[in-house]
C-alpha cells in the first residue's frame, strides 16, 4: 500500500506482472462501479488485479476477473468476488479504444486500483503483447539497472 501524501492517492492494488507480459503504449484513469461493501474490502487491501482484464461490450467498459474478497463484516449485501464491474469513461473515448482493440491487437488491461479522495479509481493501460525476446530484454534492462544503482550507493 503506497501513500501519496500530496495528491491525496493511496494505492490498494498493482499489476506487476502486466508491465512484464505487456507494452504499455498509453494509460487511463477511470472510475469503477461498485457496491459499498466491495469499497471497505477494497480500503482493508483485499483486492487482487492479476488475471484481470478490460473488454468492451455494448459500448461499455467493463472489469473482468478482478478479485474482490467478501467484507468481513458484511451480510448478505456482499457481492459475488468476481463479479463483472462496469468502469466509468465518455462514450468517445470508450469508442477510441475499441477501435484500437478491433484492428491494431491492443488489450485492456487495469494497471492499478487506488484511492483518489474517497472515490476508487481504475488505472487502465492500453497494451501490446511482448514476445518471449522481449521479456528478456526487459529483464537484462532491468538487471543491468539494478547493478548500476548499487554501484552508485556503494561509491557514496
Amino acid at each position: 500500500m503506497i501513500v501519496l501524501e500530496k495528491q491525496g492517492i493511496k494505492i490498494m492494488a498493482k499489476n506487476r506482472e502486466a508491465y512484464h507480459e505487456y507494452f504499455v503504449e498509453e494509460e487511463m484513469e477511470v472510475g469503477i462501479e461498485l457496491c459499498g461493501t466491495e469499497v471497505k474490502s477494497i480500503r482493508q487491501g483485499t483486492l487482487n488485479l492479476k488475471d484481470a482484464w478490460c473488454g468492451i461490450k455494448d459500448g461499455q467498459l467493463l472489469i473482468n476477473q478482478m478479485h474482490i474478497s467478501p467484507y468481513d463484516h458484511g451480510n448478505r449485501f456482499n457481492q459475488d468476488p468476481k463479479r463483472v464491474r462496469k468502469l466509468l469513461m465518455h462514450k468517445r473515448e470508450i469508442m477510441r479504444l475499441f477501435g484500437k482493440v478491433k484492428q491494431d491487437g491492443y488489450s485492456l488491461i487495469p494497471l492499478s486500483v487506488y484511492f483518489k479522495g474517497s472515490l476508487v479509481k481504475v488505472k487502465v493501460g492500453l497494451c501490446k503483447g511482448k514476445k518471449l525476446y522481449d521479456k528478456r530484454q526487459s529483464a537484462a534492462e532491468r538487471d543491468a539497472k539494478r547493478q548500476i544503482d548499487r554501484a552508485m550507493k556503494e561509491r557514496y
